[in-house]
């Protein structure tokens, strides 16, 4: 007799799971849920079961029953590069959602906008049960928001006002510590930084690390005007055609996103200089695809992947209640990611 094998129109249900486990209904739910007093052997039986049959909650039905929506949204701007953060963080957050019962969803946004207009949109609509979000700003005025309300949310990036909340970042003082010693040891002296826009928390983390490097071996900094990481192509380009058209050019960068290094390659290059014999060029990474560009370039490491991975581990806890000092991650460059409270070494 056929019991319970799929739902209407042949969608496999709880049932269905039911039925193949020998479970019952309120089990396999439980199990799917994460509930803590379902073994792990009954939820890794019950999750393999529910993958091969391709089972899918119904949201709706979700939503009635517990008021949760087992959505985690990822808010990010539309611009971000395509050599940096979006598809190797997209990619972790689904990696690790995929052992849990929630649900990726992209809340996308241009850098022109109100960035807090997603994040008030998600939580007045209720379309998410956690949010993720990149770009953080010293004072960010979603995270004021959110910490407000009590809505669970990660960031990729610290604050510096006052708010203990969940995060994950990178040493980006230590990469630019390790970006200088490394265009020193090539016998590099005058070194420019092209910084992120001076509002975003990361970018007095790079210029710091950059002046204890300069200072550490003596070197001259260059200074970069008007523009950042945001300012595109072109004028990045045109910025450094000027600087390698004067007497006092630099003979070494330090760019803190991948795009802008090949930006930066090209405006020397219009100028008649070359990589590696008029200038050197140190950049962090996830796609390891800048030595194929150049193989003269100097790549720290930046592990996107496991940025995602890690602020999807972030949000998912704090939704379990997890408290905040306990969920902050600092990926150090070439090193391990400890976990635990910020320090004072950025």
């Amino acid at each position: 007799m056929q019991t319970a094998q799929a739902g209407r129109g042949g969608r496999p249900t709880l049932k269905t799971i039911a039925y193949i486990t020998g479970l019952g209904v309120t089990t396999v739910s439980r199990a799917l849920n994460d509930a803590p007093d379902i073994g792990r052997a009954t939820k890794e039986r019950v999750r393999l079961v529910a993958a091969q049959i391709g089972y899918r909650p119904n949201r709706a039905g979700v939503r009635l029953r517990t008021g949760k929506t087992n959505v985690i949204s990822l808010v990010l701007s539309v611009e971000n590069e395509i050599f940096g953060l979006t598809s190797h963080v997209v990619y972790g957050i689904s990696e690790y959602l995929a052992t849990t019962p929630y649900h990726l969803i992209v809340t996308p946004y241009r850098l022109g906008a109100d960035p807090l207009d997603p994040v008030r949109y998600i939580v007045e609509t209720g379309s998410a049960d956690g949010i993720v979000f990149s770009r953080t700003e010293r004072e960010d005025p979603r995270v004021r928001y959110l910490h407000e309300r009590g809505f669970p949310f990660a960031t990729h990036g610290r604050t510096e006002m006052g708010i203990a909340h969940p995060y994950f970042d990178f040493d980006n003082g230590r990469y630019a510590e390790i970006a200088v010693e490394r265009l020193a040891a090539r016998g590099r002296r005058r070194l420019a930084l092209l910084p992120p826009p001076a509002n975003l928390t990361y970018a007095g983390h790079i210029t710091d690390g950059f002046q204890r490097a300069i200072d550490r071996h003596d070197l001259i900094d260059v200074p970069v005007r008007g523009v950042t990481t945001d300012s595109g192509y072109e004028a990045i380009r045109a910025e450094v055609g000027r600087m390698m058209a004067t007497r006092r050019r630099p003979d070494g960068f330090v760019c803190a996103s991948a795009a802008a290094a090949i930006a930066v390659i090209g405006g020397a290059e219009d100028s008649g200089c070359a990589i590696g014999r008029d200038f050197d060029i140190a950049v962090k990474e996830s796609f390891d695809i800048m030595r194929k560009f150049r193989p003269q370039i100097e790549v720290v490491r930046e592990d996107f992947r496991a940025a995602g991975m890690g602020l999807a581990d972030a949000v998912v806890r704090t939704i379990a209640g997890v408290p905040a000092e306990d969920l902050q991650t600092i990926q150090v460059p070439d090193g391990p990611q400890p976990k635990g409270r910020p320090t004072d070494a950025d």
